[in-house]
């Protein structure tokens, strides 16, 4: 790999090689093998935020590997659907790591980013759709994103949304989460002119099917405008938001 890249070095100084394509060739460059795992030290490159762990399923000794080799190639860490375990194991090597215990999500940066001049908002339903937004929003403010939050407006009781107008036009991106029936997202598309991702959230009555009826009901959205991740997918939403802000 070391002749590879002085290899291309050399040909961009020649002009043998334009700067695009040396781009491309680095997309597909290397990996770490930990044997239990192979770290992506190159997503940062392709999509713009290094590798993100799924905690779930991982010993505790596994994601503290993975993380100290993303942090020392990056310096940008974010762990999902992790607990305090991990979090107190981490803190005794980096004391700024900060744990969102409702999210259940653990985040870290060794300094800071510029931030992107778009502001995202999350707008929740009800108060049970916390920890989803939660989520997003650690994921977007480490991504360097200015955030809003308009908690507990859903169409249950929906003159709480419409008096928010003002906030909701400011917005360039919108991220709005809801349980239940799920139908707070076609109404707030129907409302305003920017992108909208909706999240469908597990909360809800037994014929909520655990997510899947808001998860159809989104889908199923006839404004136009609004993409819908998975089911408490609250980082994937606020990935995804990230790449459309500016």
């Amino acid at each position: 790999m070391a002749d590879r890249v002085t290899n291309m070095l050399e040909n961009l100084k020649t002009g043998r090689l334009s700067m695009a394509r040396a781009v491309d060739i680095l997309k597909d460059l290397p990996y770490k093998d930990l044997g239990f795992a192979k770290i992506d030290n190159h997503r940062n490159l392709r999509r713009g935020f290094p590798e993100v762990i799924f905690g779930k399923g991982k010993a505790p000794e596994q994601i503290i590997k993975i993380a100290k080799d993303i942090i020392a190639h990056d310096g940008i860490l974010l762990i999902t659907h992790t607990d305090e375990k991990v979090f107190l194991k981490l803190k005794k090597i980096y004391p700024k790591v900060m744990f969102n215990k409702k999210a259940r999500i653990i985040s870290y940066r060794s300094k800071p980013t510029a931030l992107k001049t778009g502001t995202v908002l999350i707008i929740t339903a009800g108060t049970a759709d916390l920890p989803v937004a939660e989520e997003a929003v650690v994921t977007l403010e480490l991504m360097g994103n200015r955030v809003q939050i308009l908690y507990d407006v859903g169409v249950a009781g929906i003159h709480r949304i419409l008096d928010k107008r003002k906030v909701l036009e400011k917005a360039d991106v919108i991220i709005v989460v809801a349980g239940m029936e799920g139908a707070l997202a076609s109404v707030v598309s129907g409302l305003v002119s920017k992108p909208v991702i909706a999240v469908p959230t597990s909360i809800g009555y037994g014929a909520s099917f655990h997510g899947i009826a808001p998860l159809l009901t989104m889908m199923n959205c006839c404004s136009p405008g609004v993409a819908v991740v998975n089911i408490d997918n609250g980082f994937g939403a606020g990935y995804f938001a990230s790449m459309i802000n500016t």
